[in-house]
């Protein structure tokens, strides 16, 4: 099993990186946060023209014809910087349920404008569980000629509210807890009876809680029926590339402590120097290694096309745990200074705690682990 990048992958994480380091700074990104944008359109063409936004689309309609895990290196890299463009939930979320469609007309449409960055999209799937738990979506999909009517309420779509399309999971039969009846619409933001609510979440990213009344949906726009399995696919998918930016947020804040360990002075010395601070710092950095480790497992198995539900939650459970560990040593060790809004720390401590929490918490995780054994 491989464990290393490919030269392809680690050339566009470098491209990735080069860009970040110089238009996507800390100060950079708390200046975009105080304009009220939701997220940088100018960021947005750069990854488009570096490559991202197609990487794991196919090739005939302008992608790269990647994975999830190709885009692994360079998440990581878009998690040091703390990124707050909803790239990957746009490609693997929504980009990847219209690729899931096969050859729907207006799917493909859309996944040439995501790959070009012209538009993105938004996968409009919890409904306030937060759970990654397909078969528990309740909101319903009446039947209607050839198409659907949506009723019912979405929770925290990422990038809903800048969005060119959303994909929709609704339930047409059953009820919830039945992996029996689960289709996947697309629907135009702007359609009458849909209803948006804005927000920005802790960690800086742009949502918004959607409401569907009466909403018709043309057959032509019903992208999936019996869609429980690619839902749960593409929440996998999902959980992996969040890992890795989680992972990438976790190596800086690493280096951020680390420094601020051998520069900051008591009783004049360095605070490293002293034993519990050291020992914090060894805890960080072993904290780390396992979370790389547990990502690169996952991500080498998703290559192979080995990666299954039992791996994805044992990456989750992980990665979330792992990530509070460090995020509260790095705000331990900084003191009251770690958690004001000028330094990065309590930024970073943020996006590690919403990650912890996204699609269920560790203990949720752990205990499909437990089922699963």
């Amino acid at each position: 099993m491989d464990f290393s990048f490919t030269e392809e992958q680690v050339m566009l994480r470098d491209s990735v990186a080069r860009y970040l380091g110089k238009a996507y700074d800390f100060d950079a990104r708390q200046a975009l946060l105080r304009s009220g944008a939701p997220w940088s359109k100018e960021a947005w063409r750069q990854f488009a023209d570096l490559g991202v936004l197609a990487l794991p689309l196919p090739e005939e309609v302008g992608g790269l014809g990647g994975s999830a895990a190709d885009l692994v290196p360079v998440a990581e890299t878009f998690g040091e910087h703390l990124t707050v463009e909803p790239w990957a939930f746009a490609l693997t979320l929504a980009g990847g349920a219209l690729v899931a469609a096969g050859d729907n007309a207006a799917a493909r449409r859309h996944l040439a404008d995501l790959a070009s960055g012209a538009s993105t999209g938004a996968f409009a799937y919890d409904e306030g569980r937060g759970l990654a738990a397909p078969a528990q979506i309740a909101m319903t999909a009446a039947p209607s000629g050839g198409g659907f009517v949506l009723d019912g309420e979405k929770r925290l779509v990422f990038g809903a509210a800048e969005a060119g399309f959303l994909v929709v999971a609704a339930r047409a039969a059953g009820r919830a807890g039945d992996v029996e009846g689960l289709v996947l619409l697309l629907v135009d933001p702007h359609a009458p009876g849909v209803a948006l609510t804005p927000f920005r979440t802790q960690d800086g990213r742009s949502a918004a809680h959607v409401r569907f009344d009466d909403v018709a949906v043309a057959g032509a726009d019903v992208l999936m029926r019996d869609a429980h399995g690619v839902i749960a696919k593409l929440i996998s998918d999902a959980i992996l590339v969040l890992a890795a930016e989680a992972v990438g947020a976790m190596g800086a804040l690493l280096r951020i402590t680390g420094t601020y360990a051998t520069t900051r002075k008591q009783f004049g010395v360095a605070i490293g120097t002293f034993q519990a601070v050291a020992h914090r710092l060894a805890d960080m950095k072993i904290a780390h290694a396992k979370a790389y480790a547990s990502l690169m497992y996952s991500t080498a198995l998703a290559e192979a096309g080995r990666l299954t539900a039992r791996d994805v939650s044992v990456l989750k459970g992980q990665v979330g745990k792992l990530g509070r560990t460090i995020a509260e040593a790095a705000v331990q060790t900084h003191g009251g200074v770690g958690m004001t809004d000028e330094l990065s720390v309590g930024h970073y401590m943020k996006r590690l705690l919403a990650f912890e929490v996204l699609f269920g918490a560790p203990d949720y995780h752990f205990r499909l682990v437990g089922k699963a054994a």
